[in-house]
């Protein structure tokens, strides 16, 4: 029988931070401590109502470390990090140097040399950062890697991956909207594709970006075993019209050689999979993320070529 775990949680008003509440309870384990500047935090009383809460990062500091202090068993086990990207790497120094492991969401942090400084301190702490990389549990993804990776001849797959997830005028006057902050469309909306990619598809090659705006995305990657053309953006004038005009305003695609991928089913457990994978200690790891991470950050940062036959359809649009 499992022993339950302490949990704190930092980013408790955020988007995703239900789905790690919901996790830390589906897997009997208990959060005792959340952070969020903003107090607009009622969930909590769905899951645990008895969770200590502070708006200020310096008394949730004092809190953590008191538990630790205190050596009567609430000593926290695990951070889980659902705050802003840009302070993800802050945040899971703070929990490993507090003597817990960390859980982040994607992404992991905004540049790959980020991850050095991360392994150096689990080397000197002992814990472990773990993350969030949900797609790479989702069973239409996992047989699709065991395809690929069953053929013989390195042949590569033609692949188109488009996602638009339509945003409202809020998301640019947030820090969603600051490329310093969030690392742009590709890293906030798209980083876990990226790595999906990746995982399915083996080492990547070639990482050329078509469009570059603070609300959509463009390119062209070529993996081991793919040539992908991607689309990204939060513009609802992106989602195609027959599903706009049906009230659609999220459009997401990937197809393998014209064939569509379904894995629209499938996601409400993935976190609590990705829970139970970390506490069994097969968490995914710093070194699993690089690729993801180098990729988003080249495109960041990469300079705006002409597309030809590698360009995405939804650009002829433009």
């Amino acid at each position: 029988m499992s022993v339950m775990k302490n949990f704190a949680l930092i980013g408790a008003a955020g988007y995703i931070a239900p789905r790690h509440m919901q996790a830390i309870k589906a897997t009997g384990n208990k959060l005792l401590a959340a952070l969020d500047p903003n107090d607009s935090v009622g969930i909590i009383d769905s899951h645990f109502p008895d969770a200590d809460f502070f708006t200020e990062f310096e008394r949730f500091d004092r809190h953590v470390d008191m538990r630790r202090r205190a050596r009567n068993g609430g000593q926290i086990d695990y951070v889980s990090i659902c705050s802003p990207n840009y302070l993800h790497d802050s945040h899971m120094r703070f929990a490993l140097r507090s003597g817990a492991s960390a859980i982040c969401e994607k992404p992991l942090v905004l540049n790959p040399w980020n991850i050095d400084g991360l392994s150096e301190i689990e080397r000197e702490t002992g814990r472990k950062i773990n993350t969030i990389l949900q797609l790479r549990l989702h069973p239409a993804i996992i047989a699709l890697r065991d395809r690929v990776r069953g053929e013989q001849g390195g042949h590569k797959h033609e692949v188109d991956l488009t996602y638009v997830t339509s945003r409202g005028h809020w998301y640019l006057q947030s820090w969603k909207g600051d490329t310093k902050k969030s690392g742009g469309i590709a890293t906030n909306i798209g980083v876990h594709f990226f790595d999906m990619l990746h995982y399915i598809f083996g080492t990547l090659q070639i990482n050329t970006v078509h469009l570059s705006s603070d609300t959509k995305a463009a390119g062209y990657l070529e993996y081991e075993n793919a040539r992908v053309r991607w689309f990204l953006s939060v513009d609802i004038e992106d989602v195609p019209a027959a599903q706009r005009e049906s009230g659609q305003r999220t459009y997401r695609s990937i197809t393998v050689d014209g064939e569509e991928i379904e894995f629209s089913g499938g996601f409400t457990d993935l976190h609590n999979r990705s829970y139970e994978e970390i506490l069994a200690g097969r968490g995914f790891s710093l070194e699993e993320n690089r690729t993801a991470i180098e990729t988003v950050a080249a495109i960041r940062t990469g300079k705006v070529v002409s597309f030809a036959n590698d360009g995405h359809p939804f650009l002829n649009k433009k």
